[in-house]
């Protein structure tokens, strides 16, 4: 049986982002159908893996050693190797590797994560000048995965890599999984994600405006001089808008279970998670007209202009409509059931298995 060595090192201590979730919850599948080892560089980063799971320590991957990481996976003479992100060394590597390219939005908001270190950060900005350094780091690898069909199509049509690219979705925490419900329980609106300028929140504000009845519930995080702004946008739609600046996850559920919608009108997004997360519940999403939401939510989702919120506003009403919102949450249901780690795990299984029979 093949051993895995799998890149845990993007998993964050004391809080997942994105990339930290999607590599715990991968590691959760696929221990389950082969042999795996994580790569770590903080003990503290097995909290988030499955107890007793075998682990190797090595560098930080922000640390210089990180180019010459390969020497010490041949030494313990690893076969097959993945990274949930592209920048793993491979100098001098003998052992068949997939590397993850996840989205393509940090080439249109350059903005780097904040935790990376001051270095990094200048780097970052850098390397999203062009696409010749993905290139170059994407042919290093034998294969790359990515987490929708939608990224795989931009990937090809910037011409990133001449290898095999493999969709590995990202999913939700089967653990949450709710039920189809007849009818909303509140006229409540929720969005949940940053208040950077190209997540459009004035625009859910401004439809709220145009609604009867309804609330929008802001969950995430917000600066003071950022909220002040919008409440100035809310006051002067007569939106009511209600900030929440971080909630647990419990509370994230119970406010989807209790939520008419989840909506954003985001004008560019990589994948989102937010939107599996509530159609995993039952709970309709209303969002832009994104060509990922429309692979994300398909015929789950209803879709607006986001530079219109009359458009938005329109979309809410028609769901109040009838039997709309029913048949709605029994659709997102059967929508959010294509995000599944084990099949993710699987198609990530086939990649190696692919590479293995050439």
């Amino acid at each position: 049986m093949q051993t895995l060595h799998f890149d845990a090192r993007f998993i964050r201590i004391g809080h997942h982002d994105g990339i930290s979730r999607f590599s715990a919850e991968l590691v959760k599948a696929l221990i389950k159908k082969i042999d795996v080892v994580v790569l770590i560089y903080d003990l503290r980063q097995l909290d988030s893996l499955p107890t007793g799971i075998r682990y190797l320590v090595v560098n930080n991957p922000q640390a210089p050693s990180e180019m010459f990481i390969a020497r010490k996976l041949n030494k313990i003479g690893a076969t097959q190797v993945f990274s949930p992100m592209q920048v793993m060394g491979t100098v001098g590597r003998k052992y068949k590797l997939v590397l993850t390219l996840h989205d393509l939005i940090y080439y249109r908001h350059r903005k780097p994560p904040q935790d990376l270190n001051i270095l990094v950060k200048s780097l970052w900005r850098l390397y999203h000048l062009s696409y010749q350094p993905q290139r170059w780091l994407l042919n290093r690898a034998d294969a790359i995965a990515t987490v929708s069909e939608t990224t795989k199509k931009l990937i090809a049509r910037h011409k990133l890599t001449k290898r095999a690219v493999t969709v590995v979705y990202n999913a939700p925490d089967k653990s949450q999984n709710g039920k189809a419900r007849k009818a909303p329980t509140s006229k409540k609106l929720v969005y949940i994600g940053s208040f950077m300028p190209y997540k459009n929140v004035e625009t859910l504000i401004l439809a709220t405006g145009l609604l009867e009845g309804f609330e929008l519930h802001l969950l995430s995080k917000i600066t003071a001089d950022r909220k002040s702004k919008l409440e100035g946008v809310a006051q002067r739609a007569g939106a009511n808008a209600v900030f929440h600046n971080g909630i647990t996850d419990e509370q994230y559920i119970q406010l989807l279970d209790d939520a008419f919608a989840l909506v954003t009108a985001s004008k560019d997004e990589g994948f989102g998670i937010p939107l599996v997360e509530a159609m995993q519940r039952g709970t309709p999403v209303v969002v832009s007209n994104l060509e990922i939401f429309l692979e994300v939510a398909g015929s789950a989702g209803s879709y607006f202009d986001p530079s219109d919120e009359s458009d938005l506003a329109m979309k809410i009403n028609e769901l109040a409509k009838g039997s709309n919102w029913a048949k709605a949450s029994n659709a997102s249901i059967a929508q959010a059931g294509n995000f599944d780690w084990d099949k993710s795990a699987d198609q990530l299984l086939k990649a190696f298995d692919a590479l293995e029979s050439k």
